[in-house]
């Protein structure tokens, strides 16, 4: 049952957050200055490439591959960026992931850049993956907690070596009560994304305004202070954002490549910290795509009764909530019918289903970036939070 009152109470918040991902998520600034340091500080700025790569290849799971996407919508068109996760595998400890393994597709080569990065380091998998890739004569970077096995196979491999950010949050002691599903850490999002940008930058797979990798740390740490746990409801929108997610099915639409990175993004994170399932689509496709939807019980407007009806013994009916991400830089608003968003409000108002939408015009695509993952990634830990009851 969600406990709207736990989002006005910050000791409350912090009592539930066990995981500490308001923390992790308020030092989600930080994190990316010291991504970027820790980048620099390894080689990164003596790096002299041959040449643009004619793909960049990002291997990994969880949110390395959600970083992976951001970095796809960022990449000038005459490089693509295709992310890999894990093929399967046979898992040999009690982590869903040291068992799994990683294949290159056949046509990965010379001309290539394979890009491995992992909070822990110690996938097997990843180490195979890495040595695939230098047998295919790839160029490879990694990136990996310093002192992990992968960092040190990335050694012998003649990979660069990127150090992955800690998050800097002590965990508390205490048992874990299921070791198959640990909890990922939200800001981890962060610590991948920021060397792959650099990087990718300096081989010219993107070319990222002068500070843009500064300019959205500045922009998290902005986010972090209006979705703080100690701003009121009606002042974070954050915590509004939650309130209007509790007892719906979210449908995440989204407006262009980089708004639907960061609708994947959102999704993930309403999995892991709020255990909820979400439907994320790309316009004008998802009108399509998720119609039936609307045509269902879900999206039946309330019981001309409603007003009358007494609800205290009935169970809550879950209702859908489309929630539209868009980035907008220097466009005005169009009032062509046929306009995929017009088109969304239109379906959305005709059956009577709420649409909230999420907008950045700034023109820094990082920055848009930053400011759309902070609001919605805290909007999913308070759901998660104040679901708990």
């Amino acid at each position: 049952m969600f406990d709207d009152v736990m989002l006005d109470d910050p000791a409350a918040l912090q009592r539930a957050d066990r995981q500490h991902a308001l923390l992790a998520l308020a030092g989600a600034g930080a994190r990316v200055r010291i991504a970027l340091r820790l980048a620099e500080s390894a080689g990164l700025g003596s790096l002299r490439p041959e040449g643009r790569p004619r793909t960049v290849l990002v291997a990994g799971h969880g949110s390395a591959l959600t970083a992976a996407g951001v970095l796809a919508a960022l990449a000038v068109p005459s490089c693509q960026v295709v992310s890999l996760g894990p093929s399967g595998g046979r898992p040999a400890a009690p982590y869903l992931t040291d068992g799994l393994s990683w294949q290159l597709p056949g046509w990965i080569g010379p001309l290539d850049l394979v890009v491995l990065s992992t909070a822990s380091g110690r996938e097997g998998g990843m180490i195979n993956l890495a040595e695939q890739a230098y047998a295919r004569g790839c160029a490879i970077a990694v990136v990996s907690p310093e002192g992990s096995p992968l960092a040190e196979a990335a050694l012998q491999v003649r990979a660069l070596a990127l150090p992955f950010a800690p998050n800097g949050v002590e965990e508390e002691d205490g048992e874990v009560a299921e070791p198959d599903l640990p909890a990922e850490d939200p800001g981890a999002l962060w610590a991948h994304l920021t060397p792959m940008l650099a990087l990718a930058d300096r081989v010219g797979a993107l070319i990222l305004p002068d500070g843009s990798l500064a300019a959205a740390a500045d922009r998290l740490d902005e986010v972090a202070v209006r979705c703080r746990p100690d701003a009121q409801a009606y002042t974070n929108p954050a915590k509004g954002l939650a309130v209007q997610l509790a007892g719906t099915v979210p449908l995440v639409w989204a407006e262009g490549p980089l708004a639907g990175a960061v609708a994947d993004r959102f999704a993930a994170v309403l999995a892991d910290q709020a255990g909820r399932p979400a439907s994320t689509g790309l316009l004008p496709h998802a009108l399509t795509a998720h119609r039936g939807m609307f045509t269902g019980r879900l999206g039946a407007g309330g019981d001309v009764d409603d007003f009358f009806r007494d609800r205290v013994e009935e169970p809550e009916t879950l209702q859908l909530q489309v929630v539209l991400v868009r980035h907008t830089p220097g466009v005005e608003e169009l009032a062509d019918p046929a306009f995929p968003v017009a088109r969304a409000r239109r379906l959305a108002e005709a059956h009577e289903v709420r649409l909230t939408e999420y907008t950045s015009s700034l023109e820094d695509p990082l920055q848009a970036a930053a400011e759309l993952v902070g609001l919605t990634d805290f909007a999913a830990v308070y759901l998660g939070l104040a679901g708990q009851g």
